[in-house]
């Protein structure tokens, strides 16, 4: 079987998911675009050699319905014979294209793809693909789930309060995340990932004086008197502060194998070594990183102490700190250049953008192994592990 190798990884700057975010005047299929016409300039590879371009986006309602990759490869200029598909794995949903382009190109069915994703939640908003009124569940799930299922919200309270993560260290986390991202900024270290675009260069919701005592002034994101009801429990310490914010950014990495990134001349970044997708509790949802990522170890025949660096969506603190207690990582080895809570978590972007930071970190501090994970709606987690070349 052949390899699958990443010889090139960019991202937009995530600007705020809000009416005035600074990207919130260009449309989610420009701003995939973007990254995918960076590609190609970048490498020099001919478009049209591109077998296929697989993208995320979890709201596909709106501006973001209709197949938004394959109308972001039209609009990049790509010849029109370049195939797309948008897949939906909610917030892994980029993480997840990954996977299918990898093993695509492992298995020969592909010679160069495109693994990428977008999400503007300033435009499409979350959830504004269920309509007020409308059960996208189903009486199956109510008959198997008979309390009913609950928001991410409060299944990252209920992570907090089982894994007694008190608020002071989940605000401390959110207080490193954004000390790092400002840090890597200021060093240097996103300019190679980040392609700006219509004059927005950077970051918009990294905040470097962020402190404890600051995030500790907010107040309780998710308190709701029915479900402190039924979970008495919970201590309502998930805040907008210890949360990652709503965001629009697309991201897009360029894979194939050693030997045609050879033949085409390209310096090959990192190679897909490993995957693992698992299901969890859909109450508590977001746990599911933990099974996800003792499985791909063992799929990869490594141990937690071969990792060198790790990517952990933050989608609440609550999440990567329940994941380290469990499987005992090193956090200074974990979103070394900040992680969602401070760059921000466009949700059908957060896989490659994940990736496209992860594989520059890699290179940046010589890392042999990396492993990337992600929480996702429904409990759900994918999980991949990337070996330095």
């Amino acid at each position: 079987m052949r390899d699958a190798v990443i010889v090139e990884a960019v991202r937009t700057p995530i600007g705020k998911g809000k009416p005035n975010g600074s990207l919130a005047h260009v449309h989610p299929v420009q701003l995939l675009a973007h990254t995918l016409r960076t590609l190609v300039e970048r490498t020099g590879v001919d478009p049209a050699l591109i077998d296929d371009v697989i993208g995320g986006t979890v709201d596909q309602v709106g501006e973001q319905a209709m197949n938004t990759t394959r109308f972001a490869v039209l609009s990049a200029g790509f010849p029109e014979s370049v195939p797309a598909t948008t897949v939906d794995r909610q917030c892994g949903s980029s993480q997840q294209a990954v996977h299918f382009a990898a093993q695509g190109v492992m298995s020969g069915a592909y010679d160069l793809v495109v693994a990428c994703g977008v999400e503007s939640m300033s435009r499409v908003p979350m959830w504004s693909n269920v309509s007020d009124g409308q059960d996208p569940f189903g009486p199956g799930i109510a008959e198997r789930y008979p309390e009913g299922l609950i928001p991410q919200g409060i299944s990252a309270e209920l992570i907090a309060a089982k894994w007694s993560l008190t608020r002071a260290r989940m605000d401390e986390f959110a207080v490193s995340s954004h000390r790092k991202a400002a840090a890597a900024w200021r060093s240097g270290l996103f300019d190679a990932e980040v392609a700006p675009l219509e004059g927005v260069a950077r970051d918009e919701c990294v905040r470097p004086d962020s402190t404890p005592e600051v995030l500790a002034g907010l107040r309780s994101a998710y308190h709701d008197p029915a479900f402190a009801e039924r979970f008495p429990q919970i201590e309502w310490n998930i805040t907008a502060g210890n949360a990652s914010p709503v965001n629009d950014g697309a991201s897009a990495v360029l894979i194939t194998s050693s030997e045609t990134a050879a033949r085409l001349g390209l310096r090959p970044l990192a190679r897909l070594h490993s995957f693992a997708v698992t299901g969890s509790d859909p109450v508590l949802m977001l746990t599911g990183v933990i099974p996800a990522t003792e499985k791909v170890l063992r799929r990869a025949g490594l141990d937690l102490a071969d990792i060198d660096l790790f990517e952990v969506n933050e989608a609440f603190s609550s999440v990567v700190l329940a994941w380290q207690q469990e499987t005992g990582a090193d956090l200074a080895k974990v979103n070394v250049h900040g992680g969602a809570i401070a760059l921000g978590h466009p949700l059908g972007a957060s896989g490659t953008r994940l990736t496209t930071t992860l594989v520059h970190a890699m290179r940046a501090r010589g890392a042999r192994y990396a492993l990337q994970t992600m929480c996702e709606a429904g409990g759900l987690a994918n999980a991949m592990i990337l070996e330095g070349l």
